[in-house]
């Protein structure tokens, strides 16, 4: 079975038992890893999620996957919530955030560019129109391959983005360093 096939078999096995919950389903990622395989479950709430949210949900998912038996191999069940820097995948998500900043990828070039970071003006359930770097760009929810919240980035951050982007176009590029902020993940 295909990867992509059995993420949405997964999920429509998965999102009533959350629904019934009182949770939203965010995402469900299915990967090898270095323990092996990870079944890893993104939930949500309006009010937020705490550690007795993902227990409960883990234990209900546990024994719906025990029962079901949709993966016949070891594998490890993960829940947890999605972080600040949230997925969005749903035409509801991205109606959600309208006005935030937003990072999308997508899997098609949009005017030679497949990476965009700016501010999600417009969804209406087909397409995006995110501001970037000055730009307008209107985005197909069919063509994007990842997107989420940039929580921590802020408007000004942007704006300084766009102007180093400016000035050194034609420069010889530079060395850039990462700083790695702990943010109690």
């Amino acid at each position: 079975m295909e990867q992509k096939e059995r993420l949405e078999q997964l999920r429509e096995m998965i999102e009533p038992v959350v629904t019934a919950e009182g949770m939203e389903l965010l995402d469900i990622e299915f990967r090898r890893e270095r323990q092996g395989y990870v079944l890893r479950v993104f939930i949500d709430h309006e009010d937020g999620i705490n550690l007795d949210d993902c227990s409960r949900i883990s234990n209900v998912l546990g024994d719906l996957l025990d029962v079901m038996d949709p993966i016949h191999h070891p594998y490890h069940l993960e829940v947890s919530s999605p972080g600040l820097n949230r997925p969005l995948r749903r035409p509801e998500h991205f109606a959600r955030y309208r006005g935030s900043i937003i990072v999308v990828k997508t899997a098609e070039p949009i005017e030679n560019r497949r990476n965009f970071k700016g501010v999600l003006q417009v969804s209406d359930g087909e397409h995006l129109v995110i501001e970037c770097e000055g730009k307008v760009f209107n985005i197909p929810l069919s063509t994007i391959k990842k997107a989420e919240l940039a929580y921590f980035d802020t408007y000004e951050m942007l704006q300084r983005q766009g102007q180093s982007r400016k000035r050194s176009k034609g420069s010889r590029p530079r060395k850039r360093t990462k700083e790695i902020v702990d943010h109690g993940k």
